[in-house]
C-alpha cells in the first residue's frame, strides 16, 4: 500500500498534483461502484427470475391440480419438470457463488436427499487401493479403515439360450426305451420361454412399445426376431390366457358393486382401407372390495348391447357415467345406478375456469367438502363400510342437502338455455342417483376408481391397431386385463405371467383360480 507523503513538506505544485491524483483514484472508484451495483441488480433480477421459474415447477410437481391435468396425466409431464428444477438448481448455484464474490447472501435451495439403493440388488465390490503400501518415508503403510460409496449400474436386457437334455435310457434285455417328456409349454414347440413371452407382453401393453420397436432392441442386444414371430406369441398368448380371463370375469360378476366405462379404440382392418372405431368397455371392482380385478372387453361399437350382454344375469349397484347405453340395465330393475359426483363437479369447473359463471364457484365448494370428506375416510387404517356410512350420514349428508338447496334455488335465477343452467339441471336431475353413495358404505362418491384404469389404454392406444378382426382385439384384452389386474393386486406383471405362462399349460381347470392375480402365489 502506497504511503500518503508528508503534506506540510509538499510544494504548491506538488499539492495540486496529488489533488489531482486523488480526484482520479476518487472517479475510478466511483466507476468500480458503479458497475458493482449494475452486477448485482442483474445477478438480483436473474435469481428472482430463476427462483420464480423453481417455484413454478415446484408448484406444477406438488401443488394442486385442476380439473384438466389430473395426477395421472400430471405424472406424463413430472420426468420434464423435473430435469427443469435441476437446470435451474445448477444456475441458482452459478449465481450464489457470483453473489459471494460481491457479497450478497447466498441463496439457499433445498436438495433433495438421496435414497439407498436397494438391498436385493447384486452387488459388485471394486476396490481402490494405492499402488504402493511403502511411505515415502520408509515405513510400511497400515489400512486403518475404508469408505464406501455406492454406484447405480445398468446391465442391458441379456438373451441366453436353454438347451433341455433328454437322456435316453433302454434296456438291452427287452430294449425298451424311456426318455423323459419336454415339459408343457405356453406355446408347443416354440423356442420362446416363458419369461421372454411375459417380457414381450409386459413391454407391448404395460410400457407401451410396440413390436417393431422391440425387435430393434432385441437386434441391438445380438438377436433378430422377426415381427411376424413376435406378433405370433402375442396372438397365442392371448389365446392360451383367455380361460383365466373367463375365470376372473366370472368371480366379478359375482359382487355386488362394479365399475363400468369405456373409452375409444382405433382398430385397422385388412378388408378395410380407413381406420374404424372399435371401443373398450372396463369393469371393475371398487376400491372398497377385498377382491381388486378389472376385465377389458373389446367391441366393435358403443352400443349399450354390449354392456347388456356382458352384464347379463347380474344384479348389484353398477356406478358409471350418464351414458345411455347402461339404461336397459336399470330399467330392469336388477341393476341399481350409482352415479358420479366427479362428472357432476366437471361441469361447474368448466364454467368457473373459463368465467361464464360467477356462482359455480359455491358449487365446488361444497362438492371440494364431500371429497374431503372421502380422503379422510380413505386415509382412516381399518376403515369398515358401516364406519363409512356413518359419517357419511353425520357430514356428508348436510352437505349433500345445503348443495341440492343451492342448485334449486339458483335454478330459477339463470336463463333455462345458459350453461350455467345445464350444469345445475345435469346434477338435479341426477340427484337420486348421485346421493346413493350417502346410504350404502360400499359405494364410492364417484368413478374416478375405473377412470383410472383406463389410463393404460388412453396412453399406448397409438400402438394398439389390431388388424383382421375383432378377436384380435380382444386377445389383447385379455392380456391387459391380467396386467392391470396383477398391478391392483400390487403383483410385478412380468413375474407374475411368467409364472402363469409356466404353470397354464398343465393346471387343472378345476384349479385354476388359483391363478387369478388376487389368488396367485409363486410357485
Amino acid at each position: 500500500m502506497n504511503m500518503l507523503p508528508d503534506l506540510n513538506q509538499l510544494t504548491h505544485e506538488q499539492l495540486l498534483e496529488f489533488t489531482r491524483q486523488l480526484a482520479m483514484q476518487h472517479q475510478q472508484l466511483a466507476e468500480d461502484k458503479q458497475q458493482l451495483d449494475a452486477k448485482v441488480q442483474h445477478l438480483s433480477i436473474l435469481t428472482q427470475k430463476y427462483e420464480h421459474e423453481l417455484a413454478l415447477f415446484k408448484r406444477h410437481k406438488f401443488g394442486c391440480k385442476n380439473e384438466h391435468l389430473t395426477q395421472k396425466q400430471i405424472h406424463l409431464w413430472d420426468e420434464a419438470v423435473e430435469e427443469d428444477i435441476a437446470a435451474v438448481d445448477l444456475e441458482l448455484e452459478r449465481l450464489n457463488a457470483s453473489e459471494t464474490a460481491v457479497q450478497i447472501q447466498k441463496f439457499k435451495v433445498n436438495k433433495p436427499k438421496r435414497r439407498a439403493l436397494p438391498d436385493h440388488l447384486e452387488t459388485i465390490r471394486i476396490e481402490h487401493e494405492p499402488t504402493s503400501t511403502q511411505c515415502h518415508c520408509g515405513c510400511t503403510l497400515r489400512r486403518i479403515g475404508e469408505d464406501i460409496s455406492e454406484k447405480l449400474n445398468f446391465r442391458p436386457a441379456q438373451f441366453y439360450k436353454e438347451q433341455h437334455v433328454r437322456g435316453k435310457w433302454v434296456c438291452d434285455q427287452c430294449d425298451t426305451l424311456i426318455q423323459q417328456p419336454m415339459p408343457a409349454q405356453a406355446i408347443d414347440k416354440g423356442i420362446a420361454t416363458p419369461e421372454l413371452l411375459s417380457h414381450v407382453l409386459v413391454s407391448k401393453y404395460a410400457d407401451h412399445l410396440p413390436l417393431y420397436r422391440q425387435r430393434l432392441i432385441y437386434q441391438r442386444a445380438g438377436v433378430d426376431l422377426a415381427r411376424s414371430t413376435l406378433a405370433d406369441w402375442v396372438g397365442r398368448c392371448g389365446v392360451e390366457l383367455e380361460p383365466l380371463v373367463d375365470t376372473l370375469k366370472e368371480m366379478l360378476l359375482q359382487q355386488q358393486v362394479i365399475h363400468a366405462d369405456e373409452t375409444p379404440v382405433t382398430v385397422m382392418q385388412i378388408s378395410e382401407k380407413k381406420p374404424k372405431k372399435g371401443y373398450v368397455w372396463a369393469y371393475a371392482t371398487t376400491q372398497y372390495n377385498s377382491i381388486q380385478a378389472v376385465i377389458y372387453d373389446f367391441q366393435d361399437s358403443r352400443s349399450g348391447q354390449h354392456a347388456e350382454e356382458f352384464l347379463k344375469g347380474w344384479q348389484g349397484h353398477l356406478v358409471c357415467d350418464d351414458y345411455s347405453g347402461y339404461k336397459a340395465r336399470f330399467r330392469s330393475g336388477q341393476v341399481i345406478e350409482v352415479g358420479c359426483m366427479a362428472h357432476a363437479r366437471r361441469k361447474f369447473h368448466e364454467l368457473h375456469v373459463t368465467g361464464k359463471s360467477q356462482i359455480a364457484e359455491h358449487a365446488l365448494q361444497l362438492i371440494q367438502q364431500l371429497y374431503a370428506i372421502e380422503a379422510e375416510l380413505k386415509e382412516t387404517a381399518n376403515c369398515t363400510a358401516e364406519y363409512r356410512l356413518q359419517r357419511r350420514q353425520q357430514e356428508s349428508q348436510p352437505i349433500m342437502q345445503q348443495l341440492h338447496e343451492w342448485l334449486t334455488a339458483h335454478q330459477m335465477k339463470v336463463p333455462p338455455s345458459s350453461a350455467t343452467a345445464k350444469a345445475i339441471n345435469y346434477s338435479l336431475k341426477r340427484w337420486t342417483v348421485l346421493s346413493r353413495y350417502l346410504d350404502d358404505g360400499n359405494l364410492p362418491i364417484d368413478n374416478n376408481w375405473l377412470e383410472n384404469q383406463m389410463r393404460p389404454w388412453a396412453l399406448g392406444r397409438k400402438n394398439w391397431l389390431f388388424a383382421g378382426s375383432l378377436r384380435s382385439g380382444q386377445r389383447a384384452a385379455n392380456i391387459m386385463t391380467l396386467i392391470q389386474s396383477a398391478k391392483l393386486n400390487g403383483l410385478n406383471p412380468y413375474a407374475y405371467l411368467s409364472d402363469v405362462l409356466k404353470r397354464l399349460p398343465t393346471q387343472k381347470m378345476s384349479q385354476i383360480e388359483e391363478l387369478l392375480p388376487h389368488k396367485w402365489k409363486p410357485a
